[in-house]
C-alpha cells in the first residue's frame, strides 16, 4: 500500500478524533481564554457530525484500496473541508487549528490531484 494513502488515513482519523474530543472537552480546541458556552458545545456536536464519518469513510476507502476513481472525490471533498477548518483557525487566531488543517489540507489536496491525472 502506497505510503501517502496511509499518511491520509491517518491524517483523516486524527481529523475525526480532534472533532471527538472537541465534544468531550470542547475548551480544548478553543484559542487561548476564549469560553466555552452553550453556542461552543453546539457547534462541536456539529463539527463532529461531519468530521467523524468524512474521516472513517475517508479512512476506510483509503485503507481498503479502492482505486483512484473513487478516492480522488473523496479527498478533494476532505482537502476542501480542512482549508474552511484552515481559514477558521486562523480567523480565530488559534494557531494549532490553522497550521494542523492546513497541512491536511495540501496532503488531501494533493493527494487528490495526484490520483485523478
Amino acid at each position: 500500500m502506497n505510503v501517502v494513502l496511509v499518511v491520509n488515513a491517518l491524517a483523516s482519523l486524527v481529523s475525526a478524533g480532534s472533532s471527538i474530543l472537541g465534544v468531550v472537552r470542547p475548551g480544548v480546541l478553543l484559542a487561548a481564554g476564549e469560553p466555552v458556552t452553550e453556542g461552543t458545545e453546539l457547534y462541536a456536536r456539529a463539527y463532529a457530525v461531519r468530521a467523524v464519518p468524512l474521516g472513517l469513510a475517508l479512512a476506510v476507502t483509503l485503507l481498503a484500496g479502492a482505486p483512484g476513481a473513487v478516492l480522488w472525490p473523496l479527498l478533494l471533498v476532505a482537502g476542501l473541508a480542512q482549508v474552511g477548518d484552515s481559514v477558521i483557525g486562523a480567523r480565530h487566531h488559534n494557531r494549532g487549528m490553522m497550521l494542523g488543517a492546513g497541512a491536511f489540507a495540501l496532503l488531501h489536496l494533493a493527494s487528490a490531484f495526484g490520483l485523478a491525472r
